[in-house]
Formats: C-alpha cells, sequence, structure tokens
C-alpha cells in the first residue's frame, strides 16, 4: 500500500497538470453529484416523514390498528334460529382462523406470499423489484411483491391517487407503514385471517366465506382444492379471474396457483397435475336482498332497524350502522311457517293467475284508458336514460313501441323468466295485469308475526301488500255486529232480527245497497247476516248504532293508521285498510276482546352475540276493547261462516278439521278478495287483487274473496297440521260459551217471511207502512264523546218469534263444531 499511493499521487497529479479542463469538470460533476445525493437522501426522507405524517392520506396508529373492524353484513334470523338474510354495504360474514380451510391458506402462501412467515411485513428482496418498477417507471401494472400484510393494508385503507405522479409512491409507501405496524400488533395467523375476511372478491362479495358461497354454494368446511385454488387465484383481479365471467382465464389461473402449491411443497406433482385437468366445479349462487325467506318482511323490518340504530351507541360513543356492524337481529318469524306461507302463495297465485289470462283472453282490462301506464313509462328507467340522451318526445314514444324479444317474469316457477316480443310500452301492461297478494300469520296472545308475505316476487314486485291499504269489502262487518253487542245503553243481541229488504236512504244521496247474490226476503238475525253476509241487514245495523261508534270502535281493534270515512259505507267495507291492520281487527276478536299490538323483534345482539337489546312482547301494551262475553259471541258467529257459510269450502275442500272462524270479503266489481281466518292460537290473512284496481275478474265466481284469497289460507293451514310441531295450534279448541251465553245465541239465523211483492223494489223509508218496522231514514243524531242517553230506543222486531230468553226451557248443550249446522235448514 506503501508503494501505490506516491504512484496514485503522481497519476492524480500529471493528469491535474496536464488537463486541467478535464480535472475540473470532474471535480464539479463529484461535488454536485454528492450535492444531488445528499438532496436526494433528504427529499426521501422529507417524502418519507410526509406519508408519516399523513400528508398524502391518513396512516392509522397502532391503537387505531388494534381495533380494526371489517364492515360486517348484519343478519336477520327467524325465532327458531334460521338465517333469514342480510343487510350490508359489502356482503360479508367474518371467520376465525381455525375455520379456514388449511389449502386456502397454503395457496394463499404459495402465490401472493411465499416468505410470508419470515418477514416482518416486507419483504426487501422484492421491495427492489417495487423500487425499480413501480416508483422509478411508474409501471402501476408490474405489481412487484406487495406482501400479504401490504395488501390487508391496502384493503383496509383504500389507496388514493389524488397526487398525481406522487400517487403510487405514497400509497406504496403508507402501506409498507401500515404493513409493519400491523405485524407488530397481530402474530401471523391474525394477518392472515384479517386478511381473508377482509378481501373482495368481485361483485359485491367479501371475505373468503362469502366467496365459496357466492361461487360454489357451499361452506368453507366443504370447500375442494381446486375449488379454494380458484378463489386465490381470483385475489390478483377479481373480475379478470372471475369463474362466472372469464372461465377460461379463471381454469388458467387456477392452474397457476396449483403449480405455486407444487413449487413450495404443499402438494405432489401428481395431485397438481390431477387437479389441473378438472373443469370448473363452479355452481353460482347470487343471493340479492330479495332471496331469502321473508324477503317483504326484512324490507319492512329494515327501516325500524335503521331508526333503532341512530338512537342506540357503541363503547365508542357512535351509533351502531345497519349495514357494517355485522348485528344479529332474532325476529317473531317462524321459518317453517313462513315457507308454508310462501309455497301457498306461489301454488295458488299461479294458478290463480292462469286463470286470470284465460279469463281476459285477448280483451283489454285497461279499457283504452292507459293514463296509469304512461305514468310508470316515465317511471321507468328507460326513459329516464332516454331523457338524458336527450330524446324527443316522439324518439321515445317511438321507441317505446318497438317490438323486440324480451325476458319478462314468469309465475310458472321460482325465479323463471319467458322470453317474449313485445315493445317496452306492453311490457308495463304485462307487470301490471299480474294479481298481488298480501298474507300475514300472527299469535293473537302476544302478537307475534309468524308469517309475512307482501307480494308474489320481491325481486320484480317490490310494493309491500300487507301494508298497502286496499277496500275490505263484508271483513269489515264483525266490526259493525261487534260495535252493536258493546253498546252500553241498548240491549242488542245476535237474536234481534232485521228484514231482507232494499231500503233507499235519502240522507245519503238516495244511497240503495244491495245483496251481492241478488236474493231477498226474510228476516236475519245478527249471526244470520254475517254468516250470510247480507248487505242489507248489515247497513241497517250500522243506521242504529251510528257510523260514528263503529268507527271508534275499529280504532280500538288495531285500525289506527288509515282514515275511516264516518259513513254507512263502512259497514260494508268501503274504507281503504292495510291487511297489517284488519289482522289486528281480527286478533282482537281472537284473544277474549284484549287489542295486543303485532310484534315481531325479539333481540338484537353484537357482532360477537353480545346482547344489546331485549324486546318486550306487545302484551304490555294490550288493551280491552270488547268484553270478554261479547268476543266469545263474535267467534260463535264467525265459526257459522266457516261451517255453513262463504268459507265453507275450508271444509268440504282443504278438509280442515280446525276450529275456525273467519269472514270473506268482495270488494265492488271483484277489486279485492280477502278472507281473514281466526284459529285458537294463530290468526292469519289474505288480501287478492291487482295493483290497478281494473285488474280484477269480471264475474263473482272467479272474483270472490273465497275463490281469490281463501284457497291461501286453506293451503297454508294445510301445511302446518301435517307437522307435528304445531300440534299445539292444530289441535286448540274455542272455548265453549257458558249456558247463559248459548240461550242468547240459541236461535235461527234466518226466518222466511214473506211479507215483501215477489219482485223487490226499491222503496224509500217514508213509504214503509208494513212490519217488521225498517230502519230510521235518518241519520241518527249523536255526541261524538258521548251517546245521549235519553233518547228512547226501541228493540228491533223479531219478526214475532218468542226470544229463547223468555222460555223457561234450559240451554241446550252445545254441539262440536258449533251450534249453527241446523239454523239454515228452512231457507227458500
Amino acid at each position: 500500500m506503501a508503494e501505490i499511493l506516491p504512484g496514485l499521487k503522481e497519476s492524480y497529479a500529471n493528469f491535474r497538470n496536464n488537463n486541467p479542463k478535464a480535472f475540473k469538470g470532474i471535480k464539479y460533476t463529484l461535488i454536485a453529484g454528492t450535492v444531488l445525493f445528499v438532496l436526494g437522501l433528504l427529499l426521501l426522507l422529507g417524502f418519507f416523514l410526509a406519508v408519516m405524517n399523513g400528508r398524502f392520506g391518513k396512516v392509522p396508529t397502532k391503537e387505531e390498528l388494534k381495533t380494526i373492524q371489517n364492515p360486517v353484513a348484519s343478519e336477520i334470523y327467524s325465532e327458531d334460529g334460521l338465517l333469514l338474510g342480510r343487510y350490508y354495504l359489502e356482503n360479508r360474514t367474518d371467520v376465525s382462523y381455525n375455520q379456514i380451510p388449511e389449502d386456502i391458506k397454503n395457496a394463499l402462501i404459495a402465490t401472493e406470499d411465499a416468505r410470508f412467515f419470515k418477514h416482518g411485513g416486507i419483504d426487501r428482496r422484492a421491495m427492489f423489484r417495487v423500487l425499480i418498477k413501480t416508483l422509478l417507471m411508474q409501471d402501476q401494472s408490474a405489481g412487484g411483491g406487495s406482501t400479504i400484510s401490504q395488501q390487508l393494508a391496502k384493503n383496509l385503507y383504500k389507496r388514493s391517487y389524488a397526487y398525481g405522479k406522487l400517487s403510487m409512491p405514497a400509497n406504496k409507501l403508507k402501506e409498507m407503514i401500515i404493513a409493519r405496524r400491523v405485524e407488530d400488533i397481530y402474530d401471523k395467523e391474525e394477518v392472515l385471517t384479517l386478511y381473508l375476511n377482509t378481501v373482495s372478491f368481485g361483485e359485491d362479495v367479501y371475505g373468503i366465506k362469502m366467496a365459496a358461497r357466492r361461487f360454489f354454494d357451499t361452506s368453507l368446511e366443504d370447500l375442494k382444492l381446486d375449488q379454494a385454488a380458484i378463489l386465490v387465484g381470483m385475489l390478483k383481479a377479481p373480475t379478470s379471474y372471475s369463474p362466472r365471467v372469464n372461465p377460461t382465464r379463471s381454469r388458467l389461473r387456477r392452474n397457476t396457483v396449483l403449480d405455486q402449491m407444487y413449487k413450495y411443497k404443499y402438494i405432489s406433482k401428481t395431485k397438481s397435475d390431477s387437479l389441473s385437468k378438472l373443469p370448473l366445479r363452479t355452481k353460482y349462487n347470487f343471493i340479492s336482498h330479495s332471496d331469502g325467506l321473508a324477503p317483504y318482511f326484512r324490507e319492512a323490518l329494515k327501516r325500524e332497524l335503521k331508526a333503532w340504530a341512530k338512537t342506540h351507541k357503541k363503547r365508542d360513543g357512535t351509533p351502531y350502522n345497519l349495514y357494517t356492524d355485522g348485528l344479529k337481529i332474532y325476529t317473531s318469524i317462524n321459518s317453517e311457517m313462513q315457507k308454508y306461507a310462501e309455497e301457498a302463495v306461489e301454488s295458488h297465485m299461479k294458478e290463480l293467475q292462469e286463470d286470470f289470462w284465460k279469463h281476459w283472453a285477448n280483451q283489454d282490462p285497461f279499457e283504452g284508458n292507459y293514463a296509469r301506464l304512461e305514468t310508470l313509462k316515465k317511471q321507468s328507467r328507460r326513459y329516464k336514460i332516454a331523457v338524458e340522451k336527450g330524446w324527443s318526445k316522439s324518439k321515445i314514444d317511438a321507441d317505446f313501441k318497438k317490438k323486440r324479444k324480451m325476458e319478462v317474469f314468469s309465475l310458472n316457477g321460482k325465479d323463471e323468466k319467458k322470453t317474449v316480443t313485445m315493445s317496452p310500452m306492453d311490457s308495463i301492461a304485462y307487470y301490471l295485469k299480474f294479481l298481488q297478494v298480501g298474507f300475514m300469520a300472527m299469535d293473537p296472545k302476544n302478537g307475534y308475526i309468524r308469517a309475512y308475505v307482501g307480494g308474489i316476487d320481491h325481486k320484480n314486485f317490490k310494493y309491500d301488500h300487507v301494508r298497502a291499504k286496499r277496500q275490505v269489502g263484508s271483513t269489515f262487518k264483525p266490526v259493525v255486529y261487534a260495535t252493536a253487542l258493546s253498546m252500553e245503553d241498548t240491549v242488542y243481541s245476535p237474536c234481534m232480527f232485521k228484514p231482507n229488504q232494499l231500503y233507499s236512504y235519502p240522507d245519503y244521496q238516495n244511497w240503495t245497497p244491495e245483496n251481492s247474490d241478488g236474493k231477498y226476503g226474510g228476516q236475519y238475525s245478527m249471526r244470520g247476516a254475517l254468516m250470510t253476509s247480507n248487505n242489507t241487514v248489515t247497513v241497517q245495523w250500522i243506521m242504529d248504532i251510528g257510523a260514528y261508534y263503529v268507527m271508534e270502535m275499529a280504532k280500538k281493534m288495531g285500525v289506527q293508521e288509515s282514515e275511516i270515512p264516518e259513513k254507512p259505507a263502512i259497514a260494508l267495507g268501503a274504507a281503504d285498510i292495510s291487511l297489517y291492520e284488519m289482522m289486528q281487527v281480527y286478533s282482537t276478536m281472537a284473544n277474549n276482546g284484549r287489542h295486543v299490538p303485532p310484534s315481531y323483534l325479539l333481540r338484537i345482539e353484537d357482532r360477537n352475540g353480545k346482547l344489546i337489546e331485549k324486546f318486550k312482547t306487545s302484551i304490555y301494551e294490550r288493551t280491552q276493547v270488547l268484553d270478554q262475553q261479547k268476543s266469545l259471541m263474535m267467534l260463535e258467529m264467525m265459526q257459522s261462516v266457516v261451517d255453513s257459510g262463504s268459507a265453507r269450502r275450508l271444509r268440504w275442500k282443504y278438509k280442515l278439521p280446525n276450529d275456525i272462524a273467519g269472514k270473506t270479503g268482495t270488494t265492488q266489481n271483484q277489486t279485492d278478495g280477502w278472507f281473514m281466518g281466526i284459529t285458537p292460537k294463530l290468526v292469519a290473512g289474505v288480501w287478492v287483487g291487482g295493483d290497478d284496481r281494473r285488474v280484477r275478474f269480471r264475474t263473482i265466481t272467479l272474483g270472490q274473496g273465497a275463490n281469490m284469497a281463501l284457497p291461501i289460507w286453506g293451503e297454508f293451514f294445510q301445511r302446518v297440521n301435517k307437522n307435528s310441531k304445531f300440534a299445539t295450534i292444530s289441535n286448540a279448541e274455542f272455548p265453549e260459551p257458558p249456558p247463559h251465553l248459548a240461550e242468547l245465541m240459541d236461535c235461527p239465523g234466518y226466518v222466511p217471511y214473506n211479507y215483501m211483492p215477489p219482485r223487490p223494489e226499491v222503496v224509500e223509508d217514508t213509504s214503509i207502512a208494513v212490519l217488521p218496522k225498517p230502519p230510521p231514514s235518518v241519520k241518527p243524531l249523536f255526541d261524538k264523546i258521548k251517546r245521549n242517553k235519553d233518547k228512547t230506543k226501541s228493540s228491533p222486531s223479531r219478526g214475532g218469534q218468542t226470544s229463547k230468553r223468555e222460555e223457561t226451557k234450559k240451554p241446550k248443550e252445545k254441539e262440536r263444531k258449533g251450534i249453527f249446522k241446523r239454523l239454515f235448514k228452512k231457507r227458500n
């Protein structure tokens, strides 16, 4: 070394003396290079510190990373523990490390991060590749070695591209910082679990559990190795390697994953080769918000849950989020009853819709009035897009009239569509011609909703017909009679008779209510009129007691959302009331006269199963509306509707042996069909009709409630009766009326006295001078707060019949299935 140094010094001196310009250039170049290098280091250090301090987006602290929580879907469960559906922004359900199959873990490490267990969040070997390709060359497609921990950071904290060319370096550096912090907090197993719960698989699927369900319709534990390889292969580019969208690329990517597993000795060469030859064994299972049981119920429940979440806070003081906090919501819905309800609806509505198509054939139910179709046209997505494009009205109209091939909804099978040739305008009319349905079943004792169906298909028809307000027809008549029995200043009884005669009421624009069967003559007792759904007699009753009191009784029994007009026409069901409210009316009569509001929430837990709130049943809000004995009278009268009246097909066609009380309902022009049925432990109601009220049957045979709605009730209870779990419901019996009530109700329902001319005439009240005395034609005057008790009221005539209460005979013992089977033998 001592000999070399003098030589170097001499060479340096000679070069400097002989080449002064070159020497000076090199000198300044070295100085400039050193300065630039130092400046570069300072800039890198400054850039690093800027990223660390959040200048390029917030970098979470270790404390924040300790509380990582993925957005998790909230889950809705039935009372018997079946998952009904989810509310989510990201369709995700977290799993634990032990729930993840080894094949998935091995495939992930072999493909994405072979040195996962050897580094601390940053793979330095790969870091140089990132530095050269991604940072210096700005090649964002080059990828280049992000570890699983860095990918986790990217999944948790989305990249920002708001900083131009500095965006990618800032994002990469931020992910490295987060990855290091994550590795300091969590062990490798926890990092792997967090990653597999966080990663997106495209569409709306997040996390390995939901990916297995979506693409293979299976659970994690049943996932095969080749299927696991498909899912891991998708992580590089979910859409590009989706087995649904790009099956060929997905198969090649799967084989690459299998090769990587062989390379790192997770599987043998033989196994890799054999699995690579397999076709894609996928079973795509798209689950939307409309899939699963009770979609209409879940949609109705969502509004209440969102309001609940706003008023309930987590430990950190922020309110719960229904879509991200992974709540577990338990409801009163019984999964088996819900299934029976949906099956009954599907079975009957398919048959009824076929009858509707045949009934109308090539005729137009809209009768040339297409105003409603025009409204729906302007609400359609096609119309809004055309307007955004600036199309003229004539061009839009022409487009809507142009026929083309399209797929439309069909009731021939679940999710089935049929290909037809029609115009968009034709398709609007086609969908409007479907009959709709509302069904609800409820425990009358505690108000728990057990089944809820709001329409024929939630994917295509979102409107909830359980909450829709429609004319209720004759299903409202029990409210009239319950009100009459409850009048405090009268002695109305089920055995009071009124004439079956046409009357005109001048004070109500000469309104002349008619019977649907067009038959008149004789006299009906209260229960006889209810059983035969007689209109003329029911109107006489509301004229006697006053529409106001009927209206008030309906409100007390549960009609608290709909407006009931104070008019006598409500006796025939002229008011628009929802099935949800009518269920409360009938449940009141089933529950010894006590009104119990519907209830459906049992409890809510957090994502870890910790109880947040347990809900009380609605029995704490119950109100005694009807006297218990009056309620029992109503049940006795409505049993005759099923045993001998308009609902008797429940006996002869559906062979239901249950104790059943009920009432059918059919509105004007067969627009709405109803059946409300009561059993001792379960009340159920059905409405059927068209969204457009012109969509209806033109004959009473097809359009009556007994044909449109009752069959769904019958099929539902057939299924319930076959299930031994519901034996207590099927075998329950109504209580026998005490002797004094049996005596009070022991009279004919009809007496055929001929005081009417051969052909009924419309007569005004002022011209009536024959017995039995008709109802007064003047609207009753009453105080809306307190009935005028000074007003004298004569007892309605019973056509000369002697009251059973006046006889000294002992009351007859009630026969099984009611005392009314023998009462209608004398009718002409």
